[in-house]
């Protein structure tokens, strides 16, 4: 699915239709998995997809169809059902002429080894963990996964954006009888994801959180590393959006302008930071801007669709969904200022608190105050006199996001960081007290 053949198919789309304004989203992909577990690959799997999306544009009226067939009826099909849908939609005043042509910003996140990475290659990496896992006395899963993608936009008033990448990602869990370590990344490229680093780091974590200790839950200073911090984070962002405080859903909602976190606390969305991935454009196809969300704990900016910037009387940031949507808009590519510190400095300078490696099960609890309660995973250790002194059982915490980076005492470099509960942004370990820990769990 190159350019060529994306502007192909919007030609027969757009002799299918009646409507006033047409626009056609394509996205086209392959990717492909490898899974392990007992420390042997039980499944390899590949998937090729492709999808097109038609948004008919009548009157106010606006509507969207979409099929992952392209023979001819298939398109008449879906060209006719948009249409349909969009004469019975109920008008919206607000809704604005499909955006216009572009220039883009050029970001090259296509790597060609990584799209014809096989399944042997694939299963190599794998068995460079596994022996990790094997030395250490381990049993290990996990997945490494590589694949391409290519996403497209094209409408009725000559706009085209079109954007290639390809993507690589392992994740390993390394299990003891009582403990565990895990360690996750993804880059653009699969020669950026080590698997091998990977599982040494899941071992060691296992290794030394064996025999774990009871601790009493309570508030304690917590050494947070990127994927801990990365989870938390992304309780956040949807709230950067135009339309969420417009809606009152929003912590932000009557905060912006004002200090909301701590002095050392400085959070941008930026798509064109080196360590970040995806498409230079939106999806109206509008150019994404870099914005500065807080400046020093100021809530600055936030992000606008064309929408919600006509409305608000400025520039959109190129943040929006596609229409028709509920959500309106949000920042995607999330980069948090770090600092000088390393998890080891941290550590160093910590009398008596908690490290923790990841979190999961997250939920939020206040909306408006950014109450979240989850669970610690996988590495969670015990720390006095500046050293790790052992694992500990996990806990649940509960957790205001206002007040914990308000309490941010030390920050690390920013790395481009992978979870399980939010989309991959740029962020550093943090340093923090008085981070509330209310239960401790049976593992």
């Amino acid at each position: 699915m190159d350019e060529t053949r994306c502007r192909e198919i919007w030609e027969r789309v757009r002799r299918m239709s009646s409507a006033g304004e047409l626009e056609v989203t394509l996205a086209a992909g392959r990717s492909a998995l490898t899974r392990f577990a007992n420390n042997i690959i039980h499944q390899n799997v590949e998937e090729e997809t492709a999808m097109l999306s038609v948004r008919a544009v009548i009157g106010r009226r606006t509507a969207r169809a979409t099929t992952n067939r392209f023979e001819e009826e298939s398109l008449r099909r879906v060209v006719a059902t948009a249409e349909a849908l969009a004469r019975v939609q109920a008008e919206d005043p607000d809704l604005l002429p499909l955006a216009e042509p572009a220039v883009y910003q050029d970001v090259n996140r296509f790597d060609a080894p990584t799209a014809e990475a096989t399944p042997q290659f694939r299963a190599e990496q794998v068995r460079r963990a596994v022996d990790v896992a094997e030395r250490s006395g381990l049993t290990a899963a996990g997945i490494y996964s590589t694949g391409d993608s290519v996403e497209a936009i094209l409408n009725s008033r000559g706009l085209v954006a079109y954007h290639a990448q390809t993507r690589a990602e392992a994740s390993i869990t390394m299990m003891a009888p009582d403990s565990s370590g895990w360690a996750k990344a993804n880059a653009v490229r699969a020669v950026e994801v080590d698997l091998e680093r990977l599982a040494a780091r899941a071992a060691g974590k296992a290794v030394a959180s064996r025999a774990p200790l009871d601790l009493a839950p309570g508030p304690y200073t917590v050494v947070l590393e990127p994927a801990a911090v990365l989870d938390l984070i992304g309780f956040l962002v949807w709230d950067f959006s135009a339309t969420a405080i417009r809606d009152q859903r929003s912590f932000l909602t009557e905060r912006l302008g004002t200090q909301v976190f701590g002095p050392n606390i400085t959070i941008s969305d930026d798509a064109y930071h080196p360590l970040q991935a995806g498409a230079p454009f939106d999806g109206e196809g509008v150019p994404r801007q870099p914005v500065l969300l807080v400046e020093n704990g100021v809530a600055r900016n936030i992000t606008y669709s064309r929408q919600a910037a006509q409305t608000a009387g400025v520039a959109p940031t190129g943040h929006g969904f596609p229409l028709p949507n509920e959500m309106g808009e949000a920042p995607l590519n999330i980069v948090v200022s770090g600092g000088e510190d390393s998890v080891e400095k941290m550590i160093a300078s910590t009398e008596r608190g908690i490290l923790v490696t990841r979190l999961w099960y997250i939920r939020e609890v206040d909306p408006y105050e950014k109450i979240l309660t989850g669970m610690t995973r996988d590495g969670t250790f015990l720390i006095e006199d500046g050293q790790i002194r052992q694992g500990l059982r996990n806990f649940r915490f509960n957790q205001s996001m206002i007040e914990l980076l308000n309490q941010v005492e030390m920050l690390g470099l920013s790395t481009r960081t992978a979870g399980e509960e939010a989309f991959e942004m740029v962020v550093p370990p943090l340093k923090a007290r008085a981070f509330h820990f209310t239960e401790v769990t049976k593992f």
